[in-house]
């Protein structure tokens, strides 16, 4: 809790995974990969519960076993691959709400996939949200891209074309408008916004500004491989 606003970590990590199957309980420097953030809930100073929403029994037990609540196994149909993220959460809002009382001002949304976080990161997006709650209603955590936009292509037939052909093309990339992707440190909202807009980039959205080193996520063996490696050089990790 910050200033009286209470807030739940919610984990989402479904069994099913076509790019990388069983990623989510997959060794990672030691830990499976779920309980990077996990742990990294734990240690926030400000959140008052962190859980994790799953159809799997295993990632259940993985996620007891490393210190998160698992109040239930998710329903099959919002783990399917066209599942949304929102569904998850939401299923998960009505559930502390109906069954056991409990509502939370404030959602974390911590990504498995997304395990580089540094200590502060979480507590730091927290503060920053609540202390500009009368003018934003959320924060994403955004890295600059390298691979800028005006340089993107495209294939129609057999031609190669700009993707963006808007977008003026710059020979050196410190010339170009710097370019932000959203990566999953954190996303934190309002609970009564997220239920109304049904989104996390709400209309007033504001952004937390994340280190180069934290621009991955997991979704295939390559970022696997690219994460361990960053872990290991970074915190030097055995």
């Amino acid at each position: 809790m910050y200033k009286d606003r209470s807030a739940i970590g919610i984990i989402p990590a479904r069994g099913g995974s076509k790019g990388l199957p069983g990623k989510n309980i997959m060794m990672l420097c030691g830990k499976p990969l779920i309980a990077w953030s996990i742990e990294a809930g734990l240690r926030s100073k400000y959140l008052d519960h962190v859980m994790v929403t799953t159809d799997s029994e295993e990632i259940a037990d993985v996620s007891k076993k490393y210190g998160a609540t698992v109040p239930f196994l998710r329903p099959q149909e919002l783990a399917r691959d066209y599942s949304t993220t929102f569904d998850a959460v939401q299923h998960t809002v009505e559930h502390y709400r109906n069954m056991l009382g409990n509502t939370f001002d404030y959602i974390i949304l911590l990504e498995p996939t997304s395990p580089l976080r540094e200590k502060d990161d979480i507590d730091n997006m927290i503060k920053e949200l609540v202390e500009n709650e009368n003018h934003y209603d959320s924060i994403v955590s955004i890295g600059e891209v390298h691979e800028h936009p005006s340089i993107m292509k495209k294939v129609i037939g057999n031609s190669l074309v700009p993707f963006c052909e808007e977008l003026k093309l710059t020979t050196r990339r410190q010339d170009n408008q710097p370019a932000y992707f959203p990566y999953g440190v954190a996303y934190i909202v309002k609970t009564s916004v997220l239920l109304k807009e049904k989104t996390f980039y709400t209309s007033r959205t504001t952004f937390y500004k994340i280190n180069r080193y934290q621009n991955y996520e997991i979704d295939d063996i390559y970022d696997f491989l690219a994460i361990e490696n960053i872990m290991k050089y970074q915190w030097r990790l055995l």
